[in-house]
């Protein structure tokens, strides 16, 4: 995918910032669309589509992490990659970012050209994703469970389950060697990867979440190690 077939959402009270920013991912090929808050970044999102959402935490009339958890409730955005963009570094807003759906977290201040780096770096890992993706087969059976990686849901039990695209990569990982304990830091880097800096909790949250849709049996921790997949024996 050509950068000019890139539509990129850029949410931000802050003119300076739509305008900084706007300006170099405009330069790399990008098509930028703003947003001044979450109303606004939610009715551009539902037309344009848009591939990447940078998403503010801070706004008036609707903060980000509310406009997150909106645009993960309409269809045709659940899996729009979002990442938010804010001062705020605490790690308590990062979980909450990550609850509602967040793929991943940058922190302001941050050069631009250094900014621009991690955005392709995001843009690369979907790219990889979709990729390798269409290249196998679209439905994998693992136990009782279907992995659907093109409508990116899974099915158990006769019901689909629609997963943030970072919950899908996680636990299509997880579940392609059952009973392998993946690290920490390899997760890290085949999920997020290596290029892209998030939170030491962000793997936590997703494997909460996880274990909430599909099952807490289904996920163990290995305490200091990561987290492996089992397959239900009943």
């Amino acid at each position: 995918m050509k950068n000019s077939d890139i539509k990129i959402l850029l949410v931000d009270d802050e003119p300076d910032i739509l305008e900084i920013v706007g300006y170099n991912l405009k330069s790399e090929g990008y098509k930028i669309f703003t947003a001044k808050n979450g109303v606004e970044a939610i009715k551009i999102a539902k037309k344009e589509i848009p591939h990447l959402i940078i998403l503010d935490i801070m706004m008036p009339e609707m903060d980000g992490i509310e406009a997150c958890e909106k645009i993960r409730s309409i269809k045709e955005l659940e899996n729009v990659l979002i990442t938010f963009f804010t001062a705020r570094g605490e790690d308590y807003s990062q979980v909450a970012g990550f609850d509602v759906g967040a793929d991943d977290y940058i922190t302001k201040p941050i050069k631009p050209k250094l900014l621009v780096s991690k955005i392709k770096a995001l843009l690369r890992r979907v790219t990889d994703f979709e990729n390798s993706s269409s290249s196998s087969s679209e439905q994998v059976n693992v136990g009782e469970i279907i992995i659907d990686r093109e409508e990116y849901v899974i099915i158990k039990d006769g019901e689909k389950l629609s997963l943030p695209r970072k919950e899908f990569e996680l636990f299509s990982l997880l579940a392609s060697k059952p009973g392998k304990v993946f690290k920490r830091e390899d997760i890290l880097d085949s999920v997020w990867g290596n290029e892209v800096v998030v939170g030491g909790r962000t793997i936590d949250v997703h494997i909460r979440k996880l274990r909430e849709k599909i099952g807490d049996n289904n996920f163990k921790t290995v305490k200091g190690v990561g987290y492996k997949f089992v397959i239900d024996e009943d």
